[in-house]
């Protein structure tokens, strides 16, 4: 887990005021420097305000699809939020697994900061930092490898980054960070995430009625093998609700709409080469949506196979070219 990554008291210039593409360490600027001035007190009132911002954020979130989780692994012993940093406080979450697991953007937005350490004081190794729009950013440090460039557009769910241990940390995982209200404000990633649908430790997703994007149109199209017909358009609305809402009750769940972890378990289908239907449109857009770019033509052939497999690997799941239930709950996450 991180060794620092801590919060900052001072406020950070926003990413318009202060660009950063440091591609190498600042050897002058020490650890100690960093963290030097962060007392008890004044992390409190940080914290604190951190807390209320995340509170209104969360009243105004919505499980809508637009949100995606970073990357998969463990919580380390340690790493969460708020954790004690030698008299500082942990400003994220920590998700650990190997070298080179893959690091997808939470979010869509514009990369603001590619450099070492994210251009954020008591922060160490590889970041990058994305700007989502209505003031709210999201970090990952400690990164192996970019797979995007300063200024890159991305789309929830693409693939940033390879997670390592670059800087002071006790071994390969993603610091993973939200800020609400400006760049410098942090909030808890865990909470901030579950307001938005999705499970930062891994678990199935949220989808509520209203919502758009391509995770409505995979559960258009696992509906649609089931025999409905509904428009794959990406639109939550009234009609893909209500049929929703029939299947849960054909299922002896909820029939509150949302596709979450009682309706996604029951809802996809356990795929292999030489499936073909609207359910391997549904899986061919989830794997789209991780950055595939393959034709949504219901035909699980080579190309596919390949396809799930690379993510399989890229997100160190067994990699055996069949979409299964542990495979479609990290697309779909």
């Amino acid at each position: 887990m991180c060794r620092s990554c801590a919060t900052p008291t001072a406020p950070t210039e926003t990413p318009a005021e202060a660009p950063v593409d440091r591609e190498r360490p600042d050897h002058g600027l020490s650890r100690r420097r960093l963290l030097a001035g962060l007392g008890l007190g004044a992390l409190a009132v940080n914290l604190s305000a951190g807390a209320s911002t995340a509170a209104a954020a969360t009243a105004a979130a919505a499980k809508d699809g637009a949100w995606a989780n970073p990357a998969l692994g463990r919580f380390p012993a340690g790493g969460h939020y708020g954790a004690p940093r030698g008299g500082a406080s942990h400003a994220g979450q920590d998700v650990s697994n190997s070298t080179g697991t893959a690091v997808h953007a939470a979010a869509g937005g514009t990369v603001v900061r590619r450099s070492w350490g994210g251009g954020l004081p008591g922060r160490t190794g590889n970041a990058l930092v994305i700007a989502h729009g209505n003031n709210q950013y999201t970090y990952y440090g400690h990164l192996s490898a970019y797979r995007v460039a300063l200024n890159a557009k991305v789309s929830a769910g693409q693939r940033i980054a390879d997670m390592g241990a670059t800087g002071n940390a006790t071994g390969p995982h993603l610091h993973f960070e939200t800020h609400s209200g400006r760049l410098g404000t942090t909030v808890n990633p865990v909470a901030f995430l579950a307001a938005r649908g999705v499970d930062l430790a891994g678990g199935w997703s949220r989808i509520d009625p209203g919502a758009r994007g391509a995770t409505v149109v995979v559960i258009q199209h696992l509906m649609n093998h089931r025999g409905h017909k509904l428009a794959a358009d990406g639109q939550y609305g009234s009609v893909s609700v209500e049929a929703v809402k029939r299947f849960q009750r054909s299922k002896g769940l909820a029939a509150d709409g949302q596709v979450g972890p009682a309706t996604w378990p029951v809802l996809v289908y356990t795929l292999r080469q030489g499936a073909n239907g609207p359910h391997v449109r549904a899986l061919q857009t989830a794997l789209n949506r991780r950055g595939a770019r393959l034709a949504v033509d219901g035909g699980f052939g080579s190309v596919t196979t390949s396809a799930v497999r690379a993510y399989q690997s890229g997100n160190r799941l067994a990699a055996d070219g069949e979409a299964g239930p542990v495979t479609w709950r990290a697309l779909t996450g």
